[in-house]
C-alpha cells in the first residue's frame, strides 16, 4: 500500500517548467526511447529539458507509440531477446508525463526540439541501417513540415539533424566536424550523409550551435563528439537558447 501510495505521489510529481521573467513559449520535446544505443540519450534530453526550464519556457514531452527496432543490453553493449515500447520507455525521461507523438501539432507550441540518441537514427527513422536512403516515420515526418511551414524553430542534437536533412532538403545542419580525427569525432561520416540526401552541412564545434536562419533550424553535435560533458551541456545550452529566440516570445 505504501508503495503504491509512493508511486501515485511520485507520478502527481509534474515538471515546473515557467519561470519568473520567462520567455513565454511553448515547446515540443519529441522523444525516441531511454538509453544511447537504442532511444534517446539521456543525458542530451535532461540537457534540453533543464535549459528550456532555466530559459523559462513551458514545454511537453512527446513520443511515438511504436516499437523500439530492437533493445539493447547497456552493459554489454549487445541487442537482448526482449522488446520495448518507444512511448513507454520515453516515459522514464518524462516522469510520466508524456504524450503520444500522434498529439503533436505544431498550432499548439511556439517550437519543437529532438534530442540525438540512437533512437532517432532506429526508432525514428532507418538511418542506421539505410543511411542516405532512410526513411522517417510518418509521424515525425508530418510534425518536422508543420512546423517548418508554420514558420516555427526546430531543434535538433547530435545524430537527429539527419530527420530534418531527409525531411527537408537544403536546411543547413551540423553534426560536428566531417573529419574523424583521431577519434575525437567517431560519427563524422553522418556528414557525408546529410549532404548526399540534398541538405548542407555546417562544421562547428561541440559548445556551438548552427542556426539556419531561412529555415529556422537550430542543431549542435552534443555527443557526436568524444569530449566533456559540460562542453555538450553548453552546446546544447546554445541550441536551446537560440531556438527560443527564434520564438520571439
Amino acid at each position: 500500500m505504501l508503495l503504491r501510495t509512493l508511486a501515485l505521489q511520485l507520478r502527481l510529481c509534474r515538471f515546473h517548467s515557467t519561470a519568473r521573467g520567462s520567455s513565454g513559449a511553448r515547446v515540443a520535446v519529441v522523444l525516441s526511447g531511454c538509453g544511447v544505443f537504442d532511444g534517446s540519450e539521456i543525458h542530451e534530453a535532461s540537457a534540453i529539458l533543464v535549459h528550456l526550464s532555466r530559459g523559462g519556457a513551458d514545454f511537453q514531452v512527446y513520443a511515438p507509440n511504436v516499437s523500439q527496432m530492437h533493445v539493447i543490453d547497456h552493459v554489454k553493449g549487445e541487442a537482448a531477446a526482449e522488446s520495448r515500447n518507444v512511448l513507454v520507455e520515453s516515459a522514464r525521461i518524462a516522469r510520466g508525463q508524456v504524450l503520444d507523438l500522434v498529439r503533436l501539432r505544431a498550432e499548439d507550441h511556439d517550437a519543437v526540439i529532438f534530442p540525438g540518441g540512437f533512437g532517432a537514427a532506429k526508432n525514428l527513422s532507418t538511418f542506421a541501417t539505410d543511411g542516405k536512403d532512410c526513411q522517417v516515420i510518418p509521424d515525425v515526418h508530418r510534425v518536422l513540415t508543420e512546423f517548418h511551414k508554420a514558420q516555427k524553430p526546430i531543434g535538433l542534437c547530435c545524430i537527429a539533424p539527419v530527420l530534418a536533412a531527409k525531411v527537408l532538403p537544403g536546411v543547413e545542419v551540423t553534426v560536428g566536424h566531417e573529419e574523424d580525427e583521431g577519434g575525437r569525432w567517431p560519427y563524422a561520416g553522418t556528414a557525408a550523409a546529410i549532404k548526399a540526401m540534398g541538405a548542407k552541412h555546417r562544421v562547428t564545434e561541440v559548445d556551438q550551435a548552427h542556426v539556419d536562419s531561412e529555415n529556422k533550424i537550430v542543431t549542435t553535435s552534443a555527443f557526436m563528439c568524444e569530449t566533456k560533458l559540460h562542453q555538450i551541456f553548453d552546446g546544447i545550452g546554445e541550441m536551446v537558447q537560440r531556438v527560443l529566440k527564434l520564438t520571439a516570445k
